[in-house]
């Protein structure tokens, strides 16, 4: 049964415990599986990052990793991208839909309209700080397991040995610079799919989203998803450069390795990282809708101004 207030096609309300918790869930399947099914090009860009004298090109690194690894080395790090996405994606999407909600109750129907650009991302950086922190030792594993030859080919081996380096450290010296890879690409993939989600409706698609079938809305929904991936991929990358060659050597600072990279060294491996962050995003967003449509919550359209405010306008 509906819960009260909801659409009768709806299976809760918007904002009540059981949607956002299936937003989360929705999160870790989306997050989840699209990260480790681009493992091998992540593999390759994160060799490109920390090893350019060796691995020159995406092409390149593909072949150099199967003539000396065979297939099973373009898997390395799957395992802890698997669980460390899945717990990222469960904070982002499911924090994401908490602050909205409370942050356009503290505005107001108004300022939550006129502000939404400014709303989408405060509640994008609000939910992806607490992401990072969630992914953070995965990431530092995968890096380790990826990018140092003879270091572990496994999870269950790379985490006691970091631990016997370097302590609980070894797991959280890379999150400052998670969350100035992260933080920027989340609010960036976060409002620039809200918006170009609303504008693709209203210039593009040429009927209201009210009469288009789930399978054309999400497509509509892929679109924006790969379009705001474009842009996440060129915010982030030179913080993902850094979080790389940080998490592959002891000692090192985020400031030792920027002196170090110099402006084109940041750069290394946006082609890839474009390839791989345009298609997860687009992948996401679509995976996260279909688990809504899937799960039958609400969808509500793109905002509209409030009577109140256009009868003032």
């Amino acid at each position: 049964m509906a819960a009260k207030g909801a659409k009768e096609e709806d299976s809760c309300e918007y904002g009540s415990a059981k949607f956002l918790a299936l937003c989360g869930l929705g999160g870790i399947v989306s997050c989840g599986l699209t990260h480790t099914a681009v493992v091998p090009l992540d593999l390759v860009k994160c060799r490109m990052q920390v090893q350019p004298e060796r691995y020159q090109s995406i092409v390149q690194g593909f072949s150099l990793t199967l003539k000396e690894e065979g297939l099973r080395g373009l898997a390395k790090g799957w395992a802890p991208t698997c669980l460390g996405y899945s717990m990222q994606g469960l904070c982002k999407f499911g924090l994401y839909e908490v602050f909205k909600l409370r942050y356009s109750e503290m505005l107001g129907p108004e300022k939550a309209y006129l502000w939404r650009t400014s709303l989408y991302l405060a509640a994008s950086a609000s939910a992806e700080f607490f992401a990072d922190i969630a992914l953070s030792p995965m990431e530092a594993a995968k890096v380790r397991i990826q990018t140092q030859m003879g270091y572990a080919n496994t999870l269950r081996a790379a985490i006691p040995k970091m631990y016997q380096e370097e302590g609980l450290w070894s797991f959280y010296k890379g999150v400052a610079p998670l969350w100035m890879r992260q933080i920027p690409y989340t609010m960036m993939k976060f409002a620039c799919f809200e918006r170009t989600l609303e504008a693709l409706y209203v210039y593009v698609v040429p009927k209201p989203r009210s009469e288009c079938t789930k399978l054309e809305q999400l497509g509509v929904t892929f679109v924006a998803g790969y379009i705001a991936g474009v842009f996440c991929a060129i915010v982030s990358h030179p913080a993902d450069s850094v979080v790389s060659v940080l998490n592959k050597e002891k000692g090192s600072s985020a400031i030792d390795i920027l002196k170090r990279l110099g402006f084109r060294g940041l750069w290394k491996g946006l082609f890839a990282r474009i390839l791989m962050i345009g298609t997860l995003t687009a992948l996401q967003w679509f995976i996260y809708d279909s688990v809504k449509v899937y799960f039958r919550l609400p969808r509500p359209p793109p905002p509209e101004m409030p009577l109140s405010l256009k009868e003032r306008l």
